[in-house]
């Protein structure tokens, strides 16, 4: 195609898709996956000159930025990345198109691992809409840009799309129902660590989930609604009137629910098992400060579990 009549990329044209399945419906924002080279700097004998070359390849990984309307294949994968299951490993391709929404260059990427998921902080008082941040490596990726323009994008847009915002949020914790007046949650990022595994006479290494971490949890809630919470301090981290609760018995089960605008339907789920009380402490006391006294808690996680019956109301 001659340089006068092409048509510039637009950066904001692009589809984002895992294997094959429909285009997760609303990406904010795609990044990297590109091969990266490490540099050797070696002397060549008493000569001053020096001797540059490529010494490894490394991928860096991919970062995607997306609400949670239509993009249930994507919470699927994150979901058995959570678990642990054989489904671990996706290709997908990212498509970046022109001003009229022609495919211009094929990025796709293959046998990738997603090695971080954070969700945003969910703030009963904000007014931002909400999007989850993954982070994908790839074993091996290829790039492609055509000749002529291809087909179109689509331009798929989810009924579901504005149905999340971080306002809308409901925290529960078996046993303390007043849990559920938590007005704050801090973001969180689960992760997966990888091993990388030389292979032969491939450039790139393989790649070996190890194990999945699961943060701690913190947030705040008033201080008029923590009476169970804070009996549970007591009697499990501990004062001299406690009844010194032990693991496992102390450890209780909850659920973080992500709500529809209306608060009246959970539209996604994250199940928490093994929950522990890290800590528990009264904000600081200003002099004439006329908010709400709040205390802050944090709590360790064994597990997390994305309950996989929400998923549909993802489509």
């Amino acid at each position: 195609m001659d340089a006068l009549t092409r048509k510039s990329y637009a950066a904001g044209h692009f589809e984002f898709v895992v294997d094959g399945d429909r285009p997760t419906a609303y990406v904010r924002s795609v990044d990297g996956g590109w091969s990266n080279a490490s540099i050797a700097d070696d002397p060549v004998g008493p000569d001053a000159t020096r001797l540059k070359q490529i010494s490894s390849v490394e991928i860096e990984p991919i970062t995607v930025e997306f609400g949670l309307g239509g993009a249930r294949d994507l919470v699927s994968w994150i979901a058995g990345s959570w678990a642990r299951t054989d489904n671990r490993r996706r290709n997908g391709q990212i498509t970046h198109a022109d001003f009229d929404m022609r495919t211009m260059f094929e990025h796709e990427f293959h046998d990738a691992v997603i090695t971080d998921t954070t969700f945003p902080a969910l703030d009963g008082s904000s007014r931002e809409a909400g999007y989850i941040t993954c982070k994908l490596q790839p074993a091996w990726v290829e790039t492609r840009a055509l000749r002529k323009p291809g087909p179109r994008i689509s331009g798929n847009l989810s009924p579901s799309q504005k149905m999340w915002t971080p306002a809308a949020f409901r925290f529960r914790i078996d046993g303390i129902d007043d849990m559920k007046y938590v007005n704050r949650l801090e973001s969180f990022t689960v992760t997966t660590q990888l091993k990388k595994l030389p292979t032969g006479p491939s450039r790139f290494p393989q790649l070996v989930p190890v194990n999945v971490k699961f943060p701690n949890l913190s947030g705040t809630l008033a201080l008029q609604y923590a009476d169970k919470l804070l009996k549970w301090h007591k009697d499990y981290i501990g004062t001299k009137e406690g009844t010194f609760l032990r693991d496992p018995k102390a450890q209780l089960g909850g659920a973080i629910e992500f709500l529809t605008p209306n608060r009246a339907d959970v539209l996604f789920r994250i199940k928490l098992h093994e929950v522990g009380l890290a800590s528990l402490k009264v904000v600081p006391s200003k002099a004439n400060e006329e908010q709400i006294k709040r205390v802050k808690f944090e709590l360790y996680v064994h597990q997390m579990e994305i309950d996989r019956s929400c998923l549909s109301n993802l489509a």
